[in-house]
């Protein structure tokens, strides 16, 4: 059975919001304004390699699916060839390769992508579907790479829940010009 792994650039405040710019946001591309270093990309890139398909919220795809299949390299490389889901009620006619556009009930249909692959099913950004995720306990492995800026304002990663959600501290990094690499597993049951 796969495993949920959401990885997310986040600032000390909590957005997640452009991070990479191309969203219109007061503050896209803020990411890209810090140094994340050699390790830091070096963790983004056995991240990539590790995964074995994506699940991403509409808006983040369409954001993936605009960029990423025009470009090469390693990680486009993976991105436009691994299985994408997408988390839409909207979405009818995905475009980008290899994509299935997911509708019905979001536990339902996460368990049937879990349950398809073998490794890491990874979510990039896609704020609402991490909240929708959390709140069903549906996530293995969280991922922040949180960047030493406070931006005001933007979407936040975190969101009200109906509990308490407890997670265990599996590593910490600092890499870069300060930027924090904090993995987050859920505890034993």
């Amino acid at each position: 059975m796969g495993r949920i792994v959401v990885t997310e650039f986040v600032s000390l405040d909590g957005v997640v919001e452009a991070p990479g710019g191309g969203e219109g946001f007061k503050h896209d591309g803020w990411s890209f304004e810090i140094d994340r270093g050699d390790a830091g990309n070096q963790f983004k890139l056995e991240e990539t390699m590790g995964s074995e398909a994506l699940l991403l919220g509409r808006k983040t795809y369409e954001g993936f699916a605009a960029a990423w299949p025009s470009r090469d390299g390693e990680f486009a490389d993976k991105f436009n060839s691994m299985p994408k889901y997408v988390v839409s009620s909207t979405l009818e006619s995905p475009e980008w390769t290899n994509t299935t556009v997911l509708a019905g009930d979001l536990a339902e249909e996460v368990a049937k992508v879990r349950d398809a692959h073998e490794g890491n099913v990874v979510v990039h950004g896609s704020p609402q579907l991490v909240q929708g995720l959390l709140e069903r306990d549906l996530v293995d492995e969280l991922r922040l790479m949180v960047f030493p800026v406070v931006l005001g304002t933007g979407k936040r990663l975190f969101g009200e829940t109906s509990d308490k959600k407890p997670l265990r501290l599996a590593s910490s990094q600092t890499v870069g010009d300060g930027v924090s690499i904090l993995v987050y597993e859920r505890p034993d049951p």
